[in-house]
């Protein structure tokens, strides 16, 4: 009987991580499709664009114009939602003289395809950038991003030029947050995100935002990669925000203003 029941224990856990291996990105990427017939409304100017991949899929993306660019900020955002609601951002920096171009993930919104793995979403990242250099000025690019995004953010500036990266609730790496706040386990985790050894290749300066009340992505991750990179990294705390917040966060607004103006 004990052995039989050992037996159980040892297949079921099989059964388990094989469930986890194969289905992650159910747990990590909530999308929200949108029929390709729908119409953004978001009351200020901007355009619609399609991104075509290196398999020849289409991502949707949208770019936020101001009335006297400044230059661009490429927003990379979180694991969940589409443009739909992520598009609502962008006035805050239109209204600071930035141009915002925001790209949905394959599987999002009206994007085409579905994620099987980071370095396909590091690539359409790259080609979606490569399209914009030929609008803006690499030393005019802002990369920004939030949440998973600042993942793919800090791997996109780590491989390009920007003039600035800023993080919003960063991790140290998705692995390590994953195996340490939700101990799910890593050896079959196929993102890793390590945003701390693409900050190590970054040229450019980083500022992140994070809120010590985070309920996500825990508010240590963001000390760890200050304590590590010491003057590269310019860390804003956020008191009492948490993870939802910060684009509205005045204090945000008001720090994110004093760096845009210079």
């Amino acid at each position: 009987m004990f052995e039989i029941t050992i037996l159980i224990i040892v297949l079921l856990s099989i059964l388990l991580i094989g469930a986890l291996y194969f289905f992650q990105e159910k747990l990590i990427f909530f999308p929200q499709k949108l029929e390709q017939s729908y119409r953004y409304d978001f009351g200020h100017n901007f355009k619609e664009l399609m991104i075509k991949t290196s398999d020849d899929k289409l991502l949707n993306a949208l770019l936020f114009e101001a009335d006297r660019p400044k230059g661009l900020i490429f927003y990379l955002h979180g694991n969940a939602g589409s443009l739909e609601s992520w598009g609502s951002v962008a006035k805050l920096y239109t209204d600071m003289n930035y141009d915002v171009f925001i790209l949905d993930y394959r599987g999002f919104g009206k994007s085409e395809g579905k994620i099987i793995g980071e370095e396909q979403l590091f690539e359409d990242n790259q080609i979606a950038y490569n399209k914009l250099k030929e609008i803006y000025k690499e030393e005019d690019i802002i990369i920004l991003g939030h949440s998973i995004g600042t993942g793919l953010a800090a791997k996109l500036a780590s491989e390009n030029n920007p003039k600035l990266l800023i993080l919003q609730a960063p991790f140290y790496s998705f692995t390590e947050m994953m195996s340490n706040q939700f101990f799910f386990p890593t050896f079959i985790l196929r993102y890793k995100f390590r945003t701390n050894e693409f900050l190590k290749r970054c040229k450019c300066s980083v500022v992140i935002f994070h809120g010590d009340k985070d309920e996500v992505v825990d508010y240590k991750w963001s000390l760890k990669l200050k304590e590590e990179f010491k003057e590269k990294i310019q860390l804003i705390t956020l008191h009492g925000e948490s993870h939802n917040g910060i684009t509205e966060n005045e204090d945000y607004r008001k720090e994110l203003q004093k760096i845009l103006v210079q």
